[in-house]
């Protein structure tokens, strides 16, 4: 048994790191410590991890006993490079001051594509081909374990997610979410962190977090770097960025800016069959619409030094997005079998608007002492708006050629605007020798308004309809406090944390006349515990308890038609949903990771359609659809079969269980789905940085309450050549070459029968350069603000 075990792990090949930690701290010949020196830690010539030493001050994680090198870099030193053994208690290292003016700096190691670590993956999108020359959402579907959908949704690991963008949540969700993301050039973007189950310093919303890091501009004095691309599908797409970067003394100024022109066509079939005892029904509805959308995202922020332990800054970032779209759709209706239509729907309807967001944060941080006792505060203001016109004309024809009913004609005008306050302070700290500690409190108030106004222009003046409009306002106010600690003893490793949240809700719909009231308090627990049995086997064990809020699309109850029979809508009686997850790891031999892996959620609030088969209707809503309980399994490495060839392996398998008691839309479902992939990354030519890159996926048939979301799979492939000395990189990658990642559902419970599938353009072609100016010494700082959980939810 155990030889054939061997013999299956031969061919997968999935691995995960150790979990030793080494510190050190590198200084100068005088004895200063040097910030921003690179610190790259490899083994067998394959690099592990690599950072930039704060404060000359660096800890290394993920390690064993095996023989390691570590090389140090800073600009105007010498390099440094030592070979060393665990266990071993710390690290001085001493860089000579380098006179010689160098004229270029080889680079001796470089990232992987992708690093697995103990309680995240990261996805190095800098590093990627495939990733590069798009968006920051084109490069968040290429990262391991992460999915999205046409309409804005985004998993990891099957989770619902958080989303963040430099420390701050980006409190958008669906369309405006995906919109925000495609604003953003995938070359400004540095890596993905992908956390399963995140710590108690996360904040409790969401089954996961992501976390997307921006490149920073690291050298002294004024540098800046640009980027293009252009990617072709059916239409054109056009995406441009640039940065800056002014560092000198105590200031530090620094900014991005990029634009995006995004035309994107979707193809939509989708059918509805209502039947009764007495009749029978099919509408078989064809669509095409186009999205144009013009956006700028820009950041601009200051630090300033007040003294060597400590810094203040401001933050402002801003997204302003021009919206135009049109959509053709064509119904045809079938009675009690026929052959031939007994009526046609014609719906035309065209859609203008535009969204401003942004974001103004406050910061302090100081270092209090040599311990690691540190202090950060956060203060934060996001204001959000958002204006959407939608002009619907719809014409029903009859088999003779004339009008089945009179034309209908609307036009519904919405207003939405969101304003969140919000301030965090997290205090680090020491307990003894073996305990680090952390604990912070924050708290958070966010109004939401929304207007909704319904016209009938059938006639030749516009004609408001009170009943079909709608006004609501959603209030909501959070006050959060948590502790961690960790520490090691032997071969043990342990971190926990507890975090408690007491939140107040109101929902107050004019138009309903309905008032929905929430108030609880809620303890979130998360713990972490690693034990390495021997050189070749590590346990771990990790359970998390978090909360996913209903974002303020899914509350809003206004109807949006898309025709005179159906529409969508939110649901302001939505319970937040309760997310535990349980996950038991192995490690053997540094290449191959198997978790076994355990997920409840109940109340979780998904899509729902309410088909009405006598009045020949259907709509779009959200409701708490019951529990899920899943148990599977999760295998993963990054395996390295030549020097010049990467892959990175993934594969996953639940059984899931899913019921409902809802009236109406009861189930009881049990299913198993799996998921694979695997990227490869090949080094053609080193010297002249010549690269390649493959990935595959696929992804089984998944039921999420009564919907069921058919297979997918996707093929892409990528090449990248370094030009000007290597400062600047063109790149060339073909998405899904296949087109075999639609989304297809279709749904059959309760007297409903329905389904839809649509093709979003993701077989694309893209063409990209970044070049960059200036040699990377030292990084523009990082910050968590105190908007970083409130942004994602708004819509």
């Amino acid at each position: 048994m155990k030889k054939l075990l061997y013999i299956l792990l031969t061919f997968l090949p999935f691995q995960l790191s150790a979990q030793q930690k080494l510190s050190g701290i590198v200084n100068d010949e005088q004895g200063k410590p040097l910030d921003a020196a690179t610190i790259t830690i490899s083994q067998q010539g394959q690099v592990i991890s690599s950072q930039l030493a704060d404060q000359g001050r660096f800890i290394l994680t993920g390690l064993n006993q095996s023989p390691y090198q570590l090389s140090v870099s800073l600009m105007g030193y010498k390099s440094v490079i030592r070979t060393f053994n665990l266990p071993k208690d710390s690290l001085n290292l001493v860089m000579l001051n380098d006179s010689r003016q160098l004229r270029e700096v080889a680079v001796t190691f470089t990232k992987p594509t992708v690093e697995r670590k103990t309680d995240r993956v990261v996805f190095n999108v800098e590093k990627s081909i495939l990733a590069s020359g798009g968006t920051a959402w084109d490069a968040l579907s290429k990262a391991p374990g992460v999915k999205t959908t046409n309409d804005g949704g985004v998993t990891a690991n099957n989770k619902g997610v958080t989303v963040y963008m430099d420390g701050k949540p980006v409190r958008l969700s669906g369309d405006d979410l995906a919109a925000y993301l495609q604003s953003i050039p995938s070359d400004n973007i540095s890596k993905i962190e992908v956390m399963p189950n995140p710590s108690s310093k996360y904040e409790a919303q969401g089954g996961a977090v992501i976390e997307i890091i921006s490149k920073k501009i690291k050298s002294d004095g004024f540098n800046a770097g640009l980027s293009g691309g252009y990617t072709r599908g059916q239409l054109n797409r056009y995406t441009g960025s640039g940065i800056f970067n002014y560092r000198k003394n105590k200031l530090n100024i620094f900014g991005t800016y990029g634009y995006s022109d995004r035309n994107i066509k979707r193809d939509l079939d989708q059918y509805t069959i209502f039947q009764r005892p007495s009749s029978y029904a099919y509408w078989d509805m064809n669509r095409t619409s186009i999205a144009k959308n013009k956006v700028n995202n820009y950041t601009a922020g200051a630090d300033y030094n007040l003294t060597d332990n400590q810094v203040i800054g401001v933050l402002v970032t801003g997204d302003n997005t021009v919206s135009n779209g049109s959509s053709t759709a064509t119904t045809n209706i079938y009675n009690n079998y026929h052959v031939n239509p007994d009526s046609v729907l014609n719906t035309n309807s065209n859609i203008g608007g535009h969204t401003n967001q942004y974001s103004f944060n406050l910061n302090y941080k100081a270092k209090l002492d040599s311990s690691g006792r540190g202090l950060n505060v956060d203060l934060d203001y996001v204001p959000y708006t958002r204006n959407n016109n939608v002009q619907l004309h719809n014409l029903t024809y009859l088999p003779d050629g004339s009008l089945g009913s009179a034309p209908y004609h609307t036009f519904f005008p919405s207003v939405q605007k969101i304003n969140i306050w919000s301030g965090k302070i997290d205090y680090n700290y020491k307990a003894g020798k073996r305990w680090s500690m952390e604990s912070g409190l924050k708290y958070t108030s966010s109004v939401s308004e929304n207007q909704f106004d319904f016209y009938n222009t059938a006639g030749t003046v516009p004609v408001f309809d009170p009943s079909r409009s709608n006004q609501f306002r959603y209030t909501e106010n959070t006050a959060a406090g948590y502790t961690s600690i960790s520490g090691a003893f032997g071969r043990w490793n342990f971190k926990g944390g507890i975090r408690a949240e007491y939140a107040t809700s109101k929902g107050l719909s004019l138009s309903l006349d309905s008032i929905n009231v929430n108030k609880y308090l809620r303890i979130f627990p998360t713990a972490f515990v690693t034990y390495k049995a021997s050189e070749n086997d590590e346990f771990g064990f990790n359970y998390s308890k978090r909360i996913d809020r209903p974002d303020y699309r899914q509350l809003n109850p206004a109807k949006s038609y898309l025709t005179p029979y159906s529409y969508t809508s939110g649901n302001p009686f939505l319970k937040p949903a309760i997310i535990n997850s349980l996950q038991l790891s192995y490690t053997l031999h540094q290449n191959y990771t198997f978790s076994l892996v355990y997920t409840r959620i109940d109340d979780l609030a998904s899509n729902v359609t309410v088909q009405d088969n006598v009045n020949r209707t259907f709509h779009d809503t959200q409701q708490n659809i019951g529990s899920i309980k899943e148990l599977g399994t999760e295998l993963s490495s990054v395996h390295h079969p030549a020097a010049w060839w990467e892959i990175d392996n993934t594969a996953q398998g639940y059984y899931s269980r899913q019921s409902s008691d809802q009236p109406g839309n009861t189930y009881n479902y049990r299913r198993f789905y799996f998921y694979l992939r695997t990227d490869h990354a090949f080094t053609i030519d080193k010297n002249s940085g010549l690269k390649a890159e493959f990935s595959a996926w696929y992804n089984s048939a998944v039921q999420q309450g009564t919907l069921l979301i058919a297979k997918t799979y996707d093929i892409s492939t990528g090449i990248s050549k370094q030009v000007f000395n290597k400062q600047g990189t063109i790149k060339f990658s073909a998405a899904d070459l296949l087109y075999t990642n639609p989304y297809r559902i279709s749904i059959q419970n309760e007297g409903q029968n329905n389904g839809m599938y649509q093709k979003n353009d993701t077989r694309t072609f893209t063409l990209s350069f970044s070049y960059k100016l200036g040699k990377s010494v030292k990084a523009a700082r990082q910050r968590v603000t105190a908007s970083e959980e409130e942004r994602k939810r708004v819509n």
